[in-house]
């Protein structure tokens, strides 16, 4: 293989795409709520944040009524009010008040998520909601 003198970082080794990792389930595709909650671009969630602060049916806890799509929404709609905010980021970190995933759990919680618009697999704009201290 020739030696690209315009690459200044050399050949690619290994590369791990977007669609690879939603296809894992590092990263859950959210993007037909986002579009619902006014986001013009693809949204994703981590693995993560997906399992702690959005996912739940298989959560027992009978004190607190609660369901995946509404978690969803929430952290959908507080990261539109946080864009409309700050509309020249490209880094956001907000606030919500989550229900914890805890079998006794009903009062809300005050959790930060971290939302990251950067280059999809073909460079095009997308969304990454995250925990503050994934990247």
């Amino acid at each position: 293989m020739l030696h690209d003198e315009n690459n200044l970082f050399g050949d690619v080794i290994s590369a791990y795409t977007r669609s690879q990792a939603i296809e894992d389930g590092e990263l859950v595709d959210v993007s037909k709520t986002a579009k619902e909650a006014g986001f013009s671009i693809p949204v994703a969630v981590t693995h993560a944040v997906w399992h702690e602060y959005i996912e739940w049916e298989n959560v027992i806890n009978k004190k607190a009524y609660q369901n995946t799509e509404g978690r969803l929404w929430d952290v959908l709609s507080m990261l539109r009010f946080a864009c409309n905010r700050f509309k020249d980021e490209s880094e956001i970190k907000y606030r919500l008040y989550v229900v914890p995933r805890d079998r006794q759990a009903v009062k809300p919680s005050l959790v930060e998520l971290k939302a990251v618009i950067g280059g999809g697999d073909n460079g095009e704009p997308v969304i990454t909601i995250m925990l503050p201290n994934e990247d």
